[in-house]
């Protein structure tokens, strides 16, 4: 069945849409912070008829090459130690805009949001027919992976997201060892299930995220021959095309594999979490010079965007002007030339000169049991080494203004009880990080750097 990305028509959306609202939700904070300032764009109308889509090979199904990633919802402040609690209702306003533009593809996981995604999805999404859109999660069963609590997980995203199939589902990142990957799929049996719900129709496309090994890579796409995969997600950008870091495997080479076996593929974390929009300020002026009337982010989205094996680009966006601005990229998507891909690459050199942490701030370090915010730290860290806010020494010229900007913002991003000095390296945290940081190590050094900047001591 090929659906139809144009069946809710504009009187209807704006029905359900309601007059002033389509830049609420720009103010608001998402329930894992899309920290993306830098995406801000001065696109003053956004055509509702002009997204590009990408055919599905096995299927042809018309699909949005922008996604909606739904780990970054926005969220209603509530006291401190209390749950998160999505704002609904600018959900709604963001979801309502997306499908008025085009976007039909919806990417969520049990364990995004604190465990709300799902649920806070379907409640946007179940005002439109379900065969107007595509809805993908996954198998996220990290932390227990008995054949019993993962056929659990599985029925429970059906009940979240108040469907009775998947367009897409896919085994959590995978790729950490070979190990990790036959405990949790394999040993209990649930691939096997897995491909038999595929049979029953329940799954349409099966398919794996990747963070990770070469080897668990190669060893995983072997099984094509067996399982023939439908879909894999892998983290791409044009960062890391051929710098991979915090990872083994620099996603020419995954892309390159996928596309010789004619498996499509979805992107996760096109701005690294932000940081190919939050970039230094003469790369961002590089960009800019290059396209005056395009924003920083629209470079990476772009470059994806220019591989025609890409079926669907996923970006978690909280904010309706970051929304806006992929609309636009995309709306039509005008593809790199081949000097513009140069002219990225030799960008993506110069910001390794950048010692930046490889923080996307997915949260799953998250929660510390000792209640430190991770992602906030090395995320204001990455933020003052963009701004030219980490001064190496007292000596440095702009050392008074980088001091005061590093440790006023550092108070404000992360609450006291919350900082650095509280980690005790107990190192939980770091099984779980797909860009495979040290975090305790990290921790130890921003911490001693906090420290000699409030004694004003010489580095």
């Amino acid at each position: 069945m090929k659906k139809n990305h144009n069946n809710i028509d504009r009187g209807e959306f704006l029905k359900r849409l309601g007059a002033g609202t389509l830049f609420a939700s720009a103010a608001l904070a998402g329930c894992g912070v899309n920290r993306e300032a830098g995406q801000s764009t001065g696109v003053k109308e956004i055509p509702t008829d002009k997204m590009t889509y990408r055919t599905h090979p096995r299927t042809g199904e018309e699909i949005s090459l922008l996604g909606y990633g739904c780990m970054r919802w926005p969220t209603i402040k509530t006291e401190e130690g209390q749950k998160p609690q999505i704002d609904q209702e600018a959900v709604n306003e963001l979801v309502d805009y997306a499908i008025a533009h085009g976007v039909n593809f919806f990417d969520t996981s049990p364990v995004y949001c604190q465990g709300l995604s799902e649920a806070t999805t379907s409640e946007a999404l179940k005002r439109y027919p379900r065969e107007s859109y595509f809805l993908s999660t996954k198998l996220s069963n990290f932390a227990n992976s008995t054949r019993e609590n993962s056929i659990a997980m599985y029925r429970r995203s059906f009940e979240n997201l108040q469907t009775d199939y998947l367009d897409f589902y896919l085994l959590h990142s995978v790729g950490g060892s070979i190990e990790d990957f036959k405990r949790r799929y394999i040993d209990n049996g649930m691939v096997d299930f897995l491909l038999k719900e595929r049979e029953a129709g329940r799954i349409r496309n099966l398919g794996w995220s990747f963070h990770g090994e070469k080897e668990v890579f190669d060893q995983i796409l072997a099984m094509h021959d067996t399982v023939r995969w439908d879909i894999v997600l892998i983290q791409m950008n044009y960062s890391d095309w051929r710098n991979a870091r915090g990872r083994n495997v620099d996603a020419e080479y995954l892309y390159t594999e996928l596309e010789k076996r004619g498996i499509p593929v979805m992107i996760m974390e096109p701005l690294l979490g932000g940081r190919l929009s939050n970039v230094p300020d003469h790369i961002a002026t590089r960009l800019k010079e290059q396209e005056p009337e395009r924003s920083v982010a629209s470079w990476a989205f772009r470059f994806n965007g220019s591989y025609p094996n890409v079926l669907t680009v996923l970006s978690g966006m909280t904010y309706m002007e970051h929304l806006q601005d992929n609309i636009s990229t995309y709306a039509p998507i005008e593809p790199l030339s081949e000097e513009e891909k140069a002219f990225l690459f030799e960008t993506a050199e110069l910001m390794l000169q950048y010692p930046t942490i490889p923080c996307n701030d997915c949260k799953y370090c998250m929660p510390c049991p000792y209640g430190l915010d991770i992602p906030a730290i090395l995320l204001h860290y990455n933020k003052c080494v963009n701004e030219g806010n980490l001064s190496k020494s007292s000596r440095d010229e702009n050392y008074t203004k980088a001091r005061r900007a590093f440790l006023v913002g550092y108070d404000r991003a992360v609450e006291k009880e919350r900082q650095a000095d509280r980690c005790i390296g107990c190192g939980k945290c770091n099984p779980h990080c797909p860009q495979r940081i040290d975090i305790p190590k990290e921790m130890r050094r921003i911490d001693r750097y906090i420290e000699d900047l409030r004694q004003g001591k010489e580095f």
